[in-house]
């Protein structure tokens, strides 16, 4: 299967889920800004008309697109890798915590905030109207080591987003000390690790890329 998507973009998730699950996989850098695929020079786009990652293409052919939908496909593809949820009312936990985190947080906080054109008095209203999300899952996962009873994609997708602070400055994560060590606690973990560190390479070259081109 191949991957496409960019540094430390939201498709680290499903990098995370894959190095997870020990699946194979060809990942292929987007460049964010040009939309042209770093290995071979061709447009993303005719790949995914509206450029964003992470797109998935299966072994079969099949062009996957949308965080949450590209995540439980991954869980479900490799049920040995325990990362997806049994059905009923976990599936639909599930279900919750992705639908949670790329609305609450990635589309609704972290979006905005990234945005350089957005206006500062947006970015005001969107802190003081959406940091109660941060609230809600600091009180959630007090006693909890994951968002379900295991490591889920779920994880993989909040961890993802959670290092979105660092380039946040509004955000102080130690003013939410178990989301902080919840962060911590999973950045530790193998997979996530290993995807972090090899996307921050593949970032800083992704910058000076940028800035040799200005």
């Amino acid at each position: 299967m191949d991957l496409y998507f960019s540094p430390l973009a939201c498709s680290l998730a499903t990098r995370i889920a894959l190095y997870e699950a020990g699946a194979s996989a060809n990942y292929l850098e987007v460049d964010p800004k040009s939309k042209v695929v770093q290995k071979d020079g061709s447009d993303f786009r005719k790949v995914n008309p509206l450029g964003l990652v992470p797109t998935l293409r299966t072994d079969e052919g099949l062009v996957l697109t949308e965080n949450a939908a590209i995540l439980q496909y991954v869980a479900d593809r490799f049920p040995d890798a325990n990362i997806s949820a049994a059905s009923g009312i976990e599936r639909t936990r599930l279900h919750q915590w992705l639908c949670f985190i790329g609305t609450e947080l990635h589309k609704g906080l972290f979006v905005p905030l990234l945005d350089k054109t957005a206006p500062a008095e947006m970015k005001t209203h969107v802190l003081g109207k959406n940091l109660s999300r941060l609230d809600y899952l600091e009180d959630y996962l007090k006693g909890r080591e994951f968002l379900l009873d295991h490591f889920s994609v779920a994880d993989a997708y909040l961890v993802t987003i959670i290092n979105w602070t660092m380039a946040t400055p509004p955000i102080e994560l130690a003013k939410w000390p178990v989301v902080k060590a919840y962060y911590e606690r999973l950045c530790a973990r193998p997979s996530i690790a290993r995807a972090v560190a090899e996307e921050f390479e593949l970032y800083k070259a992704e910058l000076a890329r940028h800035k040799a081109a200005a």
